[in-house]
């Protein structure tokens, strides 16, 4: 049987809320990266006083913040002024950022799964969580 076909993946941002609610959605042509936006800047800042977390994906990897994650978590508490949870799902798994300290999400949320497939990845979980 021929093997499938690899789909295309994208970085996919979602700003949550309380009770991981997905307030806003928006996505990359890219697997590599997530381009600033002024729609997403303006929709963290017109939901700043529900935001409680800002998560994407690394369709390619890694399981953690890059340089660029780095400057954007800095600019966003900077400038909402209150801490927030940064969180990047891969395909083998999820971290967040919690007060300063990078976890493995071992229970993700429910709609880690969703960023997943809108990320055009599968789960394969490393067992490390």
């Amino acid at each position: 049987m021929p093997e499938e076909t690899a789909m295309s993946t994208r970085e996919v941002c979602l700003l949550i809320g309380h009770g991981g609610e997905v307030l806003w959605c928006d996505a990359s042509d890219s697997p590599n990266q997530l381009p600033d936006s002024r729609a997403r800047w303006e929709a963290i800042w017109r939901l700043r006083d529900v935001l409680e977390e800002v998560a994407h994906s690394h369709p390619d990897g890694p399981l953690g913040f890059s340089a660029e994650d780095e400057s954007t978590t800095a600019a966003l508490t900077s400038a909402l002024g209150k801490p927030l949870r940064f969180s990047v799902v891969a395909p083998e798994g999820m971290v967040a950022r919690l007060r300063g300290r990078d976890v493995l999400v071992a229970a993700e949320p429910w709609w880690a799964e969703a960023l997943r497939s809108a990320s055009g990845i599968r789960h394969t979980p490393s067992g490390l969580a």
